[in-house]
């Protein structure tokens, strides 16, 4: 339904949009999934920030401060929005109990993707069968950072940086954002992981606020991924 800069299925609440035309597009992303418009499409009110929400029913606009949800409930479709942050699903299908979480930089750095996975296992979930599936992102390539990024993950963990790249020069680094994403994953005992391959930056069929920074765009849509139990 969006047109200019948010064309065509922004789902993000938090963009400048038209926000009649946000939820249509919303209905839509739900229609599809479910069968049905009017199935609960969830999403957080995303802060960065490495805090998990257990979702067991719809909170309509009342977004949740988190950046992950988690959930055993069947028909709530748990969504994540983002714009070059990279977005992760996650599925054990033995005890049917599902997570949505937004990996930017800083949620990944501090440990969002941990806390969903521990939140799924305190409702059954065991992290050797759950599945997980990383989405549309932004790649190395596009993802040009300073010398202080750097050192941000290099204090946390020296071995970080074999997901830097030299960049322009000795002060700029092209950072793997969802190399790193899939290795923390990793770590914490998640094997069975899929990748999806796509550079927001550089596709044409998805949104990326650093592309649309770099034209000089007045704002800038969000997709959604999503996942749900039927």
């Amino acid at each position: 339904m969006s047109k200019g800069v948010y064309s065509s299925l922004n789902c993000g609440p938090g963009s400048n949009d038209n926000q009649a035309h946000v939820t249509e597009n919303r209905r839509i992303v739900a229609d599809t999934l479910s069968g049905s418009a009017h199935t609960p499409l969830l999403s957080c009110y995303q802060i960065h920030s490495n805090i998990v929400h257990h979702a067991t029913k719809s909170f309509s606009d009342n977004r949740p401060q988190a950046d992950a949800l988690v959930t055993r409930t069947p028909g709530l479709i748990l969504g994540i929005l983002t714009a070059d942050c990279t977005p992760v699903l996650f599925y054990d299908p033995e005890v049917c109990v599902i997570g949505a979480a937004h990996a930017g930089w800083k949620g990944a750095l501090t440990g969002i993707l941990e806390n969903t996975v521990s939140m799924m296992e305190t409702l059954g979930a065991d992290r050797q069968r759950i599945q997980a599936a990383i989405g549309p992102t932004i790649h190395q390539p596009s993802y040009e950072v300073d010398k202080n990024f750097l050192e941000r993950f290099l204090d946390t963990d020296a071995n970080s940086k074999r997901f830097f790249e030299n960049g322009k020069d000795a002060d700029h680094h092209q950072f793997d954002l969802p190399g790193y994403v899939e290795n923390r994953l990793q770590k914490h005992g998640i094997e069975h992981i899929w990748q999806s391959g796509t550079d927001t930056y550089s596709s044409s069929r998805h949104f990326s606020y650093r592309r649309s920074t770099h034209k000089g765009d007045s704002d800038y849509g969000r997709q959604i991924s999503v996942i749900m139990l039927p």
